[in-house]
């Protein structure tokens, strides 16, 4: 059993010391993000963080935590540390690398609990501890990265929406006049999100007729071509006649080639035309 509440108390009491001892040896220099931060408020915090850390860790040693008990108090310690926007800025391996200079910190302290102790502790014993805490900070760890890289992927996720919805932006002309003006490349992902979009926009907006300007896309493949011929279908079933404008030959060949039919679809040479032709009808 590696439990033992000695060794624990004798923890428990330089908490305050493993963090003082651990900052002041961190390699600021060779750091970023968090732990290169001059900020008093943020030195404020990773201390707080990390002394937090040792209140949890060390309780690996106490005879009234259970292991359920432990782990739960380290996932809540992960989960909040981890969505911090510092932590989120610093990389991870120096992360991972202030997990290990803290696994080192607690291996000196056991070797000194041993060389102070009163009792006589066998090797086996030495090392179940020893091993209970490599054990421990390799859980952490991969506990830790992949709380991060899960956040990192949301905030991914969240500003790749962020910039679908900026880059397919309806602009009500009138009451049920819009213009969707797209532009720079227009990838399948794009493509299908501009539908959406580009559909949930109108009915909003009640529009009843939405130009639809190409000229500042330089290129689309075949695919993304009849995704967009694609979408002035499904508007054309929601009550919403399209125009288009803008159409580079390229893009006109692409349509041709793909078999689109344009005996239906309003097509003009520019943005210019399409909306003096909204003044006529």
């Amino acid at each position: 059993m590696h439990r033992n509440n000695k060794l624990y108390h004798f923890l428990l009491e330089r908490t305050h010391l493993l963090t003082e001892q651990w900052y002041e040896s961190l390699d600021k220099k060779n750091s970023s993000g968090i732990y290169a931060s001059n900020d008093p408020e943020v030195i404020e915090m990773l201390k707080k963080q990390n002394y937090e850390f040792h209140l949890c860790f060390c309780k690996v040693f106490d005879e009234s935590c259970s292991e359920a008990e432990f782990l739960s108090a380290f996932d809540q310690w992960i989960y909040a540390t981890s969505e911090e926007e510092e932590y989120q800025r610093t990389p991870i391996h120096l992360i991972i690398r202030e997990f290990f200079n803290n696994q080192e910190q607690y291996l000196d302290y056991v070797q000194e609990f041993v060389e102070t102790s009163d009792e006589t502790y066998s090797l086996e014993t030495i090392n179940k501890w020893n091993r209970k805490i490599i054990e421990n900070f390799n859980y952490v760890i991969a506990a830790f990265t992949k709380q991060s890289y899960e956040y990192a992927e949301e905030r991914l996720t969240a500003q790749k929406d962020m910039i679908y919805e900026l880059s397919s932006p309806i602009i009500s002309l009138s009451e049920d006049l819009a213009v969707l003006p797209l532009v720079g490349d227009i990838d399948t992902e794009r493509a299908k999100r501009m539908i959406d979009s580009t559909l949930y926009q109108c009915a909003e907006l009640r529009v009843k007729r939405l130009f639809i300007d190409l000229s500042g896309v330089l290129i689309i493949d075949t695919m993304v071509a009849h995704q967009i011929f694609q979408l002035i279908q499904a508007l054309k079933l929601v009550g919403v006649k399209c125009t288009l404008s803008g159409m580079r030959p390229e893009i006109a060949q692409t349509a041709v080639q793909i078999g689109i039919d344009f005996e239906d679809l309003s097509v003009v040479s520019d943005l210019r035309t399409a909306l003096a032709s909204s003044k006529t009808v």
